[in-house]
């Protein structure tokens, strides 16, 4: 096992391997610790939902040989120290205040896209992770994983092969609407408080009709498990969800990691309900954007376009041809011409830092062992998230917004700039 203490006094062996927790299991929570287990042993799950939680203990019993220690409170596990790193599936709502608090109880972490809800929350798990010295991994595994597709791309701008990038569009998928949601009691085994944590207290919603497929099992319309992404008091609709994965690599690739647009245009959008002042006027639908076309400026005035409309992917054009890349291919004339003029030698290599890792929590244990910040490091992150987070907040208001990307701030107006941060519910603030 791999000390806590033992990581920060020297390298540990290759063979050690770390101990982790998992806070958050439902879908994506579980996803991550499947694809985790053979590079770590897990010690610890933590859930406000016991039958989630009892659940993902026995499907990790049941791959693994080995029991699990399992916790509503998360803290618990925070507590412990024969923990090393904590993954964190857990709602967008919920990511800074686990985050912080893990490092500072000096745990590694690895937690899910997008990390925050605000661009000030960025700021502070920077600051955090500056002051601890805790390697931290965001889950946007684009970046290691998918066939290598993303890094091939990468490495097709940068050996010049579309010449010089005049355009990229970021397709994300649009959303849909809800009816009316009727609060109703909650279901049994739920710690409806628990899982609202720093956002404001409300009624537990649902209709009856379930959801099937990928997140199947609850409800089709509710504002908790799986639909919390259509609601902007958890997360920030599909901006936040499949933008966190496309602009992530359309920012790498223009090679804007470390810094951003200086203005944002909301082209066209549509919202579910009324707003008002940049808020929902009603609490019982889905509230984020259905449909939308953003601009964000991006260094060298090469236009981003965010859509709802068309592939998702990321089109990316250029003075010498243009080709387009999601999860499923990579095409384009550019990709076509590798086959009589393939890239260079370590050429991939070269995009990712060094030998592609098998995956991405592959990636995560080896900067736990070296102690370096790993391929998702939250400073880029942050920064291409602030263009998903400031493309919502456009809408919102419904207007353009001028960026500065040194100070952090929106330009000139100060009702815009009050969406940079959200105050925490009493009693769940950040235990700093």
């Amino acid at each position: 096992m791999m000390s806590s203490a033992g990581r920060v006094l020297g390298a540990p062996a290759p063979s050690d391997r770390p101990v982790f927790a998992t806070i958050g299991l439902r879908n994506q929570g579980w996803t991550i610790t499947n694809k985790s287990t053979p590079f770590a042993d897990f010690a610890a799950f933590a859930d406000v939902d016991e039958t989630v939680l009892g659940e993902n203990l026995e499907k990790l019993e049941k791959k693994t040989g080995k029991k699990a220690d399992g916790y509503k409170d998360y803290r618990k596990v925070l507590e412990r120290d024969d923990i090393d790193a904590v993954m964190i599936g857990a709602p967008d709502h919920w990511h800074t205040k686990i985050s912080v608090e893990a490092m500072l109880a000096g745990k590694d972490v690895y937690c899910e896209k997008p990390l925050t809800l605000t661009i000030d929350e960025g700021k502070l798990i920077e600051k955090v992770v500056k002051q601890t010295g805790r390697v931290f991994q965001v889950g946007t595994m684009q970046r290691s994983e998918n066939d290598q597709r993303f890094l091939k791309a990468i490495a097709l701008i940068r050996d010049g092969r579309i010449g010089e990038i005049r355009k990229v569009t970021c397709g994300i998928n649009g959303a849909t609407g809800s009816p009316v949601i009727p609060a109703i009691e909650v279901p049994k085994g739920l710690d409806w408080d628990r899982w609202l944590g720093p956002a404001p207290k409300v009624d537990y919603r649902a209709l009856p009709e379930m959801r099937e497929g990928y997140g199947g099992g609850v409800p089709l319309y509710t504002n908790c498990h799986y639909a919390w992404r259509n609601w902007y008091e958890y997360s920030g609709g599909q901006m936040n969800d499949w933008g966190a994965h496309h602009v992530d690599i359309a920012t790498w690739a223009l090679g804007a990691g470390d810094t951003g647009p200086n203005k944002v245009t909301p082209v066209s959008f549509s919202l579910p309900v009324d707003y008002k002042d940049g808020y929902p006027t009603v609490n019982d639908q889905y509230n984020s954007p259905t449909k939308f076309e953003i601009l964000a400026n991006m260094p060298g005035d090469i236009p981003m376009v965010i859509t709802s409309e068309g592939d998702n992917g990321i089109l990316f054009e250029g003075t010498k041809g243009r080709f387009f890349v999601n999860r499923g291919k990579l095409a384009g004339k550019p990709v076509e011409d590798l086959e009589s003029n393939p890239l260079p030698e370590g050429a991939v290599e070269e995009v990712y830092g060094g030998p592609v890792s098998k995956n991405h929590t592959d990636n995560f244990v080896a900067a736990i062992k070296s102690r370096k910040q790993p391929i998702s490091d939250v400073w880029s992150h942050n920064r291409m998230l602030e263009t998903c987070h400031l493309a919502n907040i456009s809408i919102r208001l419904g207007r353009a917004l001028n960026w500065d990307p040194n100070a952090r701030q929106i330009i000139g107006d100060d009702e815009a700039n009050s969406f940079l941060s959200r105050e925490s519910r009493k009693g769940y603030e950040i235990d700093m």
